[in-house]
């Protein structure tokens, strides 16, 4: 019988480490204090030293006796990554939740030609965790994507994944996601092809707003008046510290298994984390594979569990 998940007394891992990505701000930041309340070491992936101690600050602020520090990480330079990930000795989970949502045009480039959304948010997590690979696969380890519910509404073309024919912002935002949380299936597959113990779960936090979520100055500060103001969309809605409780859950609880999908209890939109039925684009492993091909293509990377270490 599976037992009660308590999002507010998670299980104890003292002894794990867990890297997540984003871990400065927004649902990063709460999947990062949740975590360093297991009593694991959490590092937060972030571009900003100045960011990211604000949040260790906040953390170790919450929870007495936080281990927590900082790797240097930025998603959008692909070629960082590898000395990025040299400051690494040892890693039980990585949670991909980092993300770049851009309100208004111009489409925009990396330095390396790809268009910025769709290289922060696949592209890096793709490179990344194919450069974690030989640490995580070390005594198992998870690999944790977190996706976005917007991501099951939008259409991906394999022949023009980064949006050069009809971009617009949100709509880019969403197939980056949905390339991302594909990316998570296809990882899974690929693992029990060659018989890892490591397990690749995709999670997505719902419809989490900042007004409807806790202060936690500096990192973030919610007025009494934007909290007035977002009650009536707490009904169906939830802050981005219960957006974070998807992600917390596909890290530490045992019975979790690779090539699931958790989500808010709710509707998808809100609530405690249930497991959701992959379905439609989710399931298109066609598709999948395609944006498999596109990651290795574009990064010179591939997740090489099997062998215990990345090709590239």
């Amino acid at each position: 019988m599976r037992a009660i998940w308590d999002v507010r007394r998670v299980p104890r891992a003292e002894g794990k480490t867990f890297l997540v990505t984003g871990g400065n701000a927004g649902i990063g930041y709460f999947v990062a204090e949740q975590l360093a309340g297991s009593g694991a070491t959490v590092v937060l992936g972030s571009r900003s030293d100045e960011k990211a101690a604000a949040a260790m600050d906040s953390i170790r602020g919450r929870v007495p006796g936080a281990r927590v520090r900082h790797l240097r990480l930025d998603l959008s330079d692909l070629p960082s990554l590898k000395s990025s990930v040299d400051g690494l000795d040892g890693l039980d989970a990585v949670v991909l939740n980092a993300g770049v949502l851009f309100d208004e045009p111009p489409r925009r480039e990396t330095a390396e030609g790809n268009e910025v959304m769709f290289a922060t948010n696949y592209l890096g997590h793709f490179a990344l965790t194919g450069l974690l690979a030989p640490l995580l696969s070390d005594g198992g380890g998870r690999v944790v994507t977190t996706g976005s519910f917007t991501a099951k509404s939008v259409e991906l073309n394999p022949d023009d994944l980064q949006s050069t024919r009809d971009y617009e912002p949100k709509r880019a935002y969403s197939r980056s996601k949905l390339a991302q949380m594909l990316f998570g299936f296809e990882l899974d597959r690929r693992l029990r092809a060659v018989g890892s113990s490591v397990a690749s779960v995709v999670t997505h936090p719902g419809g989490a707003l900042d007004s409807l979520t806790p202060s936690r100055p500096p990192v973030h500060v919610r007025t009494t008046g934007q909290r007035l103001r977002a009650m009536p969309a707490g009904v169906l809605l939830q802050g981005k510290d219960a957006g974070a409780w998807t992600a917390v859950r596909a890290v530490l609880d045992p019975e979790v298994r690779g090539g699931q999908m958790w989500g808010p209890r709710m509707f998808g939109m809100r609530g405690a984390p249930r497991l959701e039925a992959v379905r439609g684009r989710l399931a298109d492993e066609r598709l999948a594979a395609r944006v498999w091909d596109a990651g290795v293509e574009l990064t010179g990377v591939e997740p090489g569990f099997g062998t215990g270490q990345a090709r590239g």
